[in-house]
């Protein structure tokens, strides 16, 4: 017995053998793992005086899953399914021990074991599908003999979780153990494990389904629906189905071929390029080693409106005391109230207990003085974008905020150095760019300024992460990333619809690509008045929405923009006076209307934001392709399965894009859509917006 490699220790219990795996940071099955897994189980088999095996892992994770770092690269034997197999064919009976996760090829090892027991606090599943994948090494065939078709279904197409209780009532688990692990589950193994299980050979939960030809497909469709990888979800209901149809061996021979043919799809390249990407966001470039956050114990919002509500909502939901300032008695008692509907919705829809909901309304108060932002560790503002107002705010934080702490502004688009200038502290000065609504959205541009200090800037990072969301350190420049590149996008789509386009082609475009709205339904929920009091403030126009605007069609509050809405003041329809008001703008410019295709509308309207993408790189606003490819996926409803903006300009081709953004510079006549300069010189060399990883501070 002993240490089998550096990964696998195989141990005895008297005539138990205990195979311990110890591959930090989650158990990943990478070769060496599984090479070990293989030895163990060898001298398992051999070893006379072993009448049953336990299989465990860490308290962290009995295994999270194979190593995604070794798709693409050449296969090394042992493979998982020869892993399970071996495990399977053991004369002696074999019980996965669960603590933590059993994830993926994790869970697919476990099944292959004879018996499962897990700890109270372990999470089971098979999450395949948020790579674009499905489960490869049999999962698909394995958890319908164990819990039914519906059942497994549900949990391989969303590619949730299943805590331990659940897991147990499903029949994923044979008993869930409260004592130490492994012993606990040694002494369960002497007592139930008294011979192999073998799950292939099980059809009893696959009955129902061989009796209703249609249950699959009435299972199916819903989860179908939702599922953002559409590719690998149906890969996935075909593969179940194999479960019930057709032999193990030939569902496991299917299930195999849809793993090779999606690992090869760009909608598993996405995805796993999401994976990486959210993770090498959380690395904060030009952070000296060392630096740590601050302690953040209570938090203070100026601004109780829609957004400063919102961000209260957030720090009181992860169990932070917050203090909400405002002006008048009436506009903080409407902030409050807003929340409290929040809190009650939540209630209602059984997101949240009453229980709960009280504790976190009892982790936010209000009140009408600065001075009550004294003890804030962080103090974030949410007033109107108007700089003077923040600046005169600014001061006033600077007046009242304790030392050290972080002072924060919500702007979306505005200079946080001139903030920051306005105060004695502009080390720790910053902007925390959350999105709307703030309290659901999961995005935070996180805005470093010339003068922000590490320490603020790790702070704001790990608060952040603390009360839910995916932050990205971004540069200071207007409108930063995503806004940035959004003004692009709004830009050209009013330059379609003088064209000729109509609103509802070109949201068209960018639904059938992905995107859950379109940017003019988009704009009548927001509301229209938002961005024409922006451009007033700028002196700049855009004459078809602000033509709608200066009409009273406001959007979805008025019950017409750029569609009108019916009685549910919600389903957009089109609308004959807003086709009028745009023939009539586009004949008052001159310009000649023309039938436009779906190809070049969603060009028009995704390849200026690639190339101000590129620009955003170059400049050093971004640090990587997929920090901007994050902050479109969690900012935006970028499409996931697209991979963002960055990756997807690869998917299509950098000399494609940059000789289309030529094209469209030269009908308009706008210089701005000529290739930025990194573009021009990727496309030229066939790299990629991945070579460029760098950024300046």
């Amino acid at each position: 017995m002993g240490n089998i490699n550096a990964c696998v220790d195989l141990q005895r219990d008297g005539d138990v053998a205990v195979i311990v795996m110890d591959n930090p940071p989650v158990n990943a099955l990478g070769f060496a793992l599984r090479d070990g897994l293989m030895q163990a189980f060898a001298r398992a088999r051999d070893d006379a005086g072993v009448r049953l095996v336990v299989l465990t892992g860490t308290e962290r994770a009995f295994s999270g899953g194979a190593d995604i770092t070794e798709f693409g690269k050449p296969p090394r034997e042992p493979n998982l399914r020869q892993v399970i197999t071996a495990i399977e064919d053991l004369p002696k009976p074999v019980v996965a021990a669960i603590q933590g996760v059993a994830l993926g090829g994790g869970l697919e090892l476990a099944l292959g074991c004879h018996y499962r027991v897990a700890a109270p606090k372990a999470r089971l599943g098979l999450p395949e599908i948020k790579l674009g994948l499905l489960p490869g090494a049999g999962g698909t065939q394995r958890l319908p003999r164990l819990i039914g078709i519906e059942k497994a279904l549900e949990i391989i197409v969303t590619g949730d979780p299943v805590p331990a209780p659940a897991a147990l009532a499903l029949g994923m688990v044979e008993a869930m153990l409260d004592g130490p692990f492994p012993a606990a589950a040694v002494a369960w193994a002497r007592q139930n494990a008294t011979a192999p299980r073998r799950l292939r050979e099980r059809t009893d939960k696959l009955e129902p389904a061989r009796a209703d030809a249609g249950l699959i497909d009435r299972v199916a469709a819903p989860l179908l629906k939702r599922a953002r990888a559409q590719q690998a979800a149906r890969a996935c209901a075909e593969a179940v189905r194999a479960a019930a149809e057709k032999s193990f061996d030939e569902g496991a021979a299917l299930e195999r071929q849809f793993f090779m043919e999606l690992v090869k799809s760009d909608e598993s390249k996405a995805l796993r390029h999401v994976f990486f990407s959210e993770r090498e966001a959380q690395k904060v470039p030009n952070l000296p080693a060392g630096v740590e956050p601050r302690k953040v114990l209570r938090a203070a919002v100026i601004g109780a409106g829609t957004m400063g509500g919102g961000i209260s909502m957030c720090f009181a939901n992860a169990g932070i005391p917050v203090t909400v300032i405002e002006t008048s008695q009436e506009a903080l008692d409407r902030g409050l109230g807003r929340v409290e509907g929040n809190y009650n919705t939540s209630v209602k829809r059984g997101s949240i207990t009453a229980d709960e909901a009280a504790r976190r309304r009892a982790l936010l108060e209000g009140k009408l003085d600065f001075a009550a932002i004294a003890d804030a560790d962080i103090v974030i503002e949410a007033v109107f974008e108007e700089m003077e107002l923040k600046k005169q705010i600014f001061r006033e934080l600077d007046r009242h905020a304790k030392p050290g702490a972080v002072i924060a502004s919500n702007t979306s688009y505005l200079d946080i150095n001139e903030m920051a200038a306005v105060t004695s502290r502009p080390g720790d000065v910053l902007g925390m760019h959350f999105f709307s609504p703030a309290n659901v959205m999961r995005l935070l541009e996180v805005v470093r300024g010339a003068k922000t200090s590490p320490e603020a800037l790790a702070t704001a990072v790990a608060v952040g992460r603390a009360i839910g969301k995916v932050p990205v350190v971004v540069g200071v420049c207007d409108g930063f990333v995503g806004n940035r590149m959004l003004a692009r996008r709004g830009a050209q789509g009013e330059r379609l619809l003088l064209e000729g386009a109509l609103p509802q082609e070109v949201d068209r475009a960018l639904t059938d690509f992905g995107f859950r709205m379109g940017p003019f339904a988009m704009g009548d929920l927001a509301g229209l008045d938002i961005g024409w009091r922006l451009r007033q403030a700028r002196g700049t126009r855009a004459i078809v929405a602000d033509a709608l605007v200066e009409a009273g069609r406001l959007g979805q509050k008025t019950g017409k923009g750029y569609y009108a809405y019916g009685a549910d003041g919600r389903t957009p329809t089109p609308d004959p006076e807003v086709e009028k008001l745009i023939t009539d703008a586009s004949a008052s410019l001159q310009i000649q209307r023309r039938a436009i295709s779906q190809q070049e509308i969603l060009e028009r309207l995704l390849f200026p934001m690639i190339n101000e993408g590129a620009r955003i790189l170059e400049e050093g606003i971004a640090a990587r392709a997929g920090d901007i490819d994050v902050i479109w996926l969690h900012g935006y409803n970028w499409p996931a399965y697209r991979g963002g903006p960055m990756f997807y300009a690869g998917l299509v081709g950098l000399p494609y894009v940059a000789s289309r953004l030529e094209a469209f510079a030269d009908a308009s006549g706008d210089a701005s859509l000529r290739p930025a300069p990194l573009l021009a010189r990727l496309a030229a060399s066939g790299e990629g917006f991945g070579s460029v990883g760098t950024a300046r501070g």
